[in-house]
């Protein structure tokens, strides 16, 4: 309809005014109904009809001839014709009925909605506002409830502070005369012990000591009292915690209390049977393994060569292990380790050296090791190249940071490429011992490995300065370690200078061609902590110039220049103005040295190890070397310059001595042993090995006071007794390691005694070698007597203890 155009613009202004459905309706019916023969025509006179009419007269089928309209049936006899006066011509059908009550009940049930939707508005916005003013009160409430709990807190806190200021004062108070009483409690032993000390001396002196000595000389008689039960958990557990393994189980036994203690998790954490290797059974270790494999986190079972398949399969039920030692036990195998492996998934560190592994157990941790981290497979030689291969294409171990494959001198170039490929995150190799390794293998690892840090080819002499050069230019390496290589040069020093700024620890051992220029490359790194030049014969005066003038020579905490024969007295010098940091220092074997040189040593403040041995250091150099009151450790192997008043002179000022070596130092006697036992009785090492002057007496003087003893070495003492063993008896139970070799005075019966209690010791009757420089007798070689000159009054200085004290003031005064 809209598309027709009307030629009259009266019909167009209409049909605009008028409600177009209305007119679209009763036009459209009528064109229906009656179907015309010209519609349009049809069309512009009903419009002009409507116009007349008027659009309140339009009825929807008011165009419909009467013969064609729908015959309704009216409703007759209706309410409505009597109610309003409706004719029935007048009255509508039925279906206009039903569609008013249809809009009629839509319109009602909208405004019913409508209303319903407004009422639940006007609620929520209701409870919104009321939620808001409870929220608002209960700030209010928080708020003054808070400021009431401060205040009351305040007062309460200023009550308490009153209240410990008072306690404090009390117990200051208290603390203070407790402290006054055990000072002079403790003034009061220290007294006792020192009159107890002077008296055994004089008894010793004038021989009225017993000459028999039993185990139970010193036993105590009192009491038994257990001061554990005073002390907390916590500091019972660290007590207990240097226990070792069966030490711990016997402490299981003493009592409840002790039961309880030795029993916690924690001491169980890190177990350590190596040092009962020879001792240890399957049982004991299947029985402790059981009880507390779930707490076990490290495992130690090096050289415990006597386990067997029980212990093993044990050690594989810790499902919480991480840290595995199976150095040097023959009994595992692959078969061991395949078992190991699949038990242990969360093992981060192991050790198979001097085991009998082979290709499979490589091939094993390749499949189950996922987490493995440090790997040691040193002097284990069944293994070949194709278990290293199984690294690259199994899960496993792709994750190690650490390798070590000393003396494995069966893998070729290609196990190294191996390892590359398979461990790229690679930060530390250690590969001493293998004279197999060259070049190539070392251009394999650096091919891929990128973050190598710390490298040690010691014992590689094929090594040279390509080698060299690939690891400067390929690693920012932080520590190196060498020893006899013949071939690596200064160049290869010079890069590896450049290329390593972190370098801070540096060890190379007997590498011949280390000349000044070396050092003067070295002294330019800034981080040097450890230098080991040991056996560099070229080092001279120069070098060590070179390096105490660089940066690193306010860091360099130990150094070590054994064998550098070229050095004087000049090096000495420089070393004690610039390294006020260095704890070691060994000059063993530097033959220019003289006593002038070793005094500047005492300008050295950090100073606790010192190695002398083979020096021509005399009395007069030990003495001012004692100056250095710090030194913990002392070792003068084969110096023949020695003789008991330099001992005497050092130990005076040195008296927390605790290491003392003095092999080979032909002159000294049973006076050195007292002067040890008068001033350091703390000493927990001490070798008097090819001493022939060494008598029984010696050993009584130590064994009387000196109660820290751990270490001791009395080998070539052809004088000792069985007395000595009676003597070393009583301290027997705190010794650890004791060396009696070619002491053929003493018996076995005797030494078998006494290593009942000694973990480590040593023994034999044999005659000393030639080179000790005395015979079985203790008299020394004519070669040797010439190099040694004993003092005129050496009995008279040391007759008594007076005598001691005398001589120490004669000989301040001298000085």
């Amino acid at each position: 309809m809209a598309s027709l155009q009307y030629s009259d613009p009266d019909l167009r202004n209409y049909i605009r005014r008028k409600s177009l459905p209305e007119i679209y309706e009763v036009l459209l019916t009528g064109i229906c109904i009656m179907c015309p023969a010209d519609p349009l025509k049809f069309l512009e006179e009903k419009i002009k009809e409507m116009q007349e009419k008027g659009h309140l007269n339009i009825i929807w089928d008011m165009f419909i001839d009467e013969s064609r309209k729908i015959k309704v049936k009216r409703m007759t006899q209706s309410c409505l014709a009597l109610l309003f006066g409706y004719e029935e011509d007048m009255m509508v059908s039925s279906h206009l009925y039903e569609k008013a009550y249809l809009f009629y009940r839509k319109c009602l049930t909208r405004m019913c909605y409508n209303s319903w939707i407004q009422y639940i508005l006007n609620k929520q916005a209701q409870a919104a506002y009321f939620m808001e003013k409870m929220n608002v009160a209960e700030q209010q409430y928080n708020r003054v409830r808070l400021k009431v709990t401060f205040q009351k807190w305040t007062q309460w806190l200023h009550a308490q502070r009153k209240i410990q200021t008072n306690a404090s004062k009390k117990i200051s108070g208290v603390y203070d005369r407790i402290l006054c009483q055990n000072v002079f409690r403790a003034w009061q032993h220290v007294v006792q012990d020192s009159k107890k000390t002077k008296e055994y001396f004089e008894r010793l002196e004038r021989g009225q000591m017993e000459r028999e000595f039993g185990p139970d000389f010193y036993s105590y008689s009192g009491d038994p009292k257990d001061d554990n039960f005073l002390l907390p958990k916590r500091a019972a557990l660290k007590i207990f915690s240097y226990l070792g393994i069966a030490d711990l189980v016997r402490c299981g036994g003493v009592c409840r209390y002790w039961k309880m203690i030795s029993q916690t998790s924690s001491l169980w954490s890190r177990i350590d049977f190596s040092s009962e290797k020879h001792r240890i059974v399957d049982s004991a270790v299947v029985r402790i393994l059981q009880k507390y494999r779930p707490y076990i986190i490290h495992l130690n079972l090096r050289s415990c060569s006597s386990l067997q398949w029980t212990s093993f399969k044990c050690v594989s039920e810790c499902r919480n292990l991480q840290d595995l030692n199976l150095s040097q036990c023959a009994s595992v195998n692959d078969e061991t380790m395949k078992m190991i492996a699949e038990g242990c998934p969360t093992l981060l560190y192991l050790n198979l050296s001097y085991t009998d592994v082979t290709d499979g157990t490589i091939r094993m941790l390749s499949r189950c090791c996922l987490n493995l981290q440090y790997l040691s497979l040193s002097y284990s030689r069944k293994f070949t190249d194709k278990g290293l291969q199984y690294l690259v294409t199994g899960k496993g171990c792709h994750k190690l940071i650490y390798l070590d494959l000393s003396g494995c001198t069966q893998i070729s170039v290609d196990g190294f490429r191996y390892i590359a490929e398979a461990c790229s995150l690679l930060q530390q190799l250690e590969m001493n011992s293998v004279p197999t390794l060259t070049d190539s293998c070392i251009m394999a690892l650096t091919s891929k490995c990128q973050q190598v840090k710390i490298i040690s080819v010691q014992d590689s002499p094929h090594l040279s300065d390509t080698a060299f050069k690939a690891m400067g230019e390929s690693w920012n390496l932080k520590k190196i370690k060498i020893e006899g290589n013949n071939r690596m040069t200064d160049v290869s020093w010079k890069t590896l200078s450049k290329n390593s700024p972190n370098l801070c620890s540096i060890s190379a051992v007997n590498c011949s061609k280390i000349t000044d220029i070396s050092l003067k490359s070295i002294g330019s790194l800034k981080k040097i902590s450890v230098l080991n030049l040991a056996d560099c014969i070229r080092v001279s005066d120069p070098g060590v110039r070179y390096f105490v003038e660089g940066p690193s020579s306010g860091v360099i905490k130990e150094l070590n220049l054994t064998n550098c024969v070229r050095l004087s007295d000049v090096s000495l010098l420089r070393i004690a103005q610039k390294c006020q940091k260095l704890t070691h220092l060994s000059l063993c074997y530097c033959e220019h040295l003289t006593d002038s040189g070793f005094e500047w040593l005492e300008n050295l403040p950090s100073l606790t190890c010192l190695n002398l041995s083979g020096t021509c250091i005399t009395d007069q150099g030990l003495a001012a070397v004692g100056g250095n009151t710090g030194i913990k450790k002392l070792v003068l192997f084969e110096c023949l310059g020695i003789t008991d008043i330099g001992i005497q002179k050092f130990c005076r000022q040195v008296r927390d001595l605790e290491c003392l070596d003095v092999s080979h130092c032909l002159s000294l006697t049973d006076q050195t042993s007292k002067t040890l036992a008068y001033y350091c009785r703390t000493i927990t090492t001490l070798s008097v090995a090819g001493c022939p002057k060494i008598t029984d007496l010696s050993m009584q003087y130590l064994c009387g006071v000196c109660h820290y003893l751990k270490e001791l070495d009395i080998s070539g003492c052809v004088h000792l007794t069985d007395k000595t063993a009676r003597f070393l008896y009583r301290i027997s139970k705190q010794l650890k390691v004791l060396n009696m070799l070619y002491c053929k005075k003493i018996s076995r019966q005797a030494v078998l005694k006494l290593a009942k209690n000694v973990p480590q010791w040593k023994y034999n009757s044999e005659d000393p070698p030639s080179w000790f420089g005395y015979n079985d007798q203790g008299i020394l070689n004519d070669a040797i007597n010439k190099q040694i000159k004993e003092p005129e009054d050496f009995e008279e200085m040391f007759s008594t203890t007076d005598g001691m004290e005398n001589y120490d003031k004669k000989s301040i005064k001298s000085h």
